[in-house]
């Protein structure tokens, strides 16, 4: 073999070396997606204990594979840049969620599943994401600075999907329940068609902020090895592996939790924590190198994705198939929605963040944790 020959293929030996031990979690969890179905009827018939040890495992394996999805999420975004970016990594986010969501509720008889899944995102992008990031940032920094116009339209455009998809059906009689959700999804749509055009059109200035920092970032943070086709591959990729591990995963929990008293809740909040685990990362990052815009583009973007894009979909579903779905708030949610977004309206009003307007929030989240272990 020639020399030339021989350097090529160590190169390429080199290359796919390093691709798979970057994939590696995506690795393990086809792995785990693999050993689950082998074995399936043999640990889901082992007992309580053995089928929540089962869930536990695949909810990591989840976790890892979503991480990927959102790294090659990511690579995307940078290709493309703000506003486009952002909302690449949002929408990433709200597909594994609704494929999680989709699979669960094949398996899962609680009508309230979705709507507590979209409250416990909602509290843990706002509160959670946008809370940890704006306390840990401010620390740090100081005051942290974005463009106030976006706070302003994320949190206008959340109220009223809430208020239509979560709020009003609350006031809606049984037998009209079908024709208000067909309302539902048409008027989810047209608010998040209208929503995109300004996003990537004539008001994408809107959701983005010139940080001269940002010169100063070393060239190889910004560059992934990873090209484009391989990305959009690979991100594919993991939305399947995601929704066969659903599948199993779902199976184990609904063993797992039966007769245990858990709180209603849980399922919604594990699933909307898997769909968040990316973020949350994300958003701690550029909250620490003083890129608070990103933070509010990816958790208030987030919850208005959550909303305005999963109810639509899960409503139609819904409808196809015939599950029961309730989708209005109780009481003490639709409280804990209405302090959340006055809150952020009053702190994302002046384009300045510290670590006072992040720990206010961040109570917010501890106390939805309380009230979530409350059964409340």
């Amino acid at each position: 073999m020639s020399p030339g020959r021989m350097g090529g293929t160590t190169i390429l030996f080199a290359q796919v070396h390093q691709a798979a031990r970057q994939e590696r979690l995506l690795a393990i969890a086809i792995l785990a997606g693999v050993l689950a179905y082998s074995f399936e009827h043999a640990l889901l018939g082992a007992g309580r204990a053995a089928a929540l040890a089962v869930a536990a495992a695949l909810v990591l394996a989840i976790v890892g594979a979503s991480l990927r999805v959102a790294h090659h999420a990511e690579v995307l975004a940078e290709k493309v840049g703000d506003p486009y970016g952002t909302m690449i990594l949002t929408l990433s986010a709200v597909l594994v969620e609704v494929v999680v969501l989709a699979i669960m509720m094949s398996h899962e008889s609680s009508p309230t599943l979705v709507r507590d899944t979209i409250y416990a995102a909602v509290m843990l992008d706002i509160n959670g994401i946008l809370g940890l990031a704006a306390l840990m940032g401010g620390l740090k920094h100081g005051e942290q600075n974005y463009n106030d116009d976006s706070g302003k339209t994320y949190g206008v455009m959340i109220l009223t999907a809430m208020g239509i998809s979560m709020i009003v059906p609350e006031f809606i009689p049984p037998s009209d329940r079908h024709i208000y959700s067909a309302f539902t999804i048409a008027a989810m749509l047209l608010l998040y068609g209208l929503f995109l055009r300004m996003q990537v059109g004539a008001h994408s200035y809107f959701f983005s902020y010139n940080y001269p920092q940002k010169r100063n970032r070393p060239q190889e943070d910004l560059q992934h090895p990873a090209s484009l086709k391989s990305s959009i591959l690979l991100l594919i990729l993991g939305i399947v592996v995601i929704g066969a591990l659903a599948e199993v995963m779902s199976k184990s929990l609904n063993i797992g939790l039966a007769g245990l008293g858990a709180p209603p809740i849980i399922v919604g909040l594990l699933v909307a924590a898997i769909s968040a685990c990316p973020e949350i990362l994300t958003a701690l990052r550029a909250a620490l190198s003083n890129r608070m815009q990103s933070v509010v583009n990816i958790a208030m973007g987030a919850s208005l994705s959550t909303v305005i894009l999963t109810v639509p979909v899960m409503e139609a579903l819904a409808l196809f198939t015939g599950t029961p779905l309730q989708m209005a708030m109780t009481p003490v949610q639709t409280m804990m929605v209405a302090i959340t977004l006055v809150a952020a309206a009053i702190n994302l009003n002046d384009g300045h963040s510290n670590a006072i307007e992040g720990m206010t929030h961040f109570v917010l989240f501890a106390t939805f944790l309380m009230l979530a272990f409350l059964g409340l």
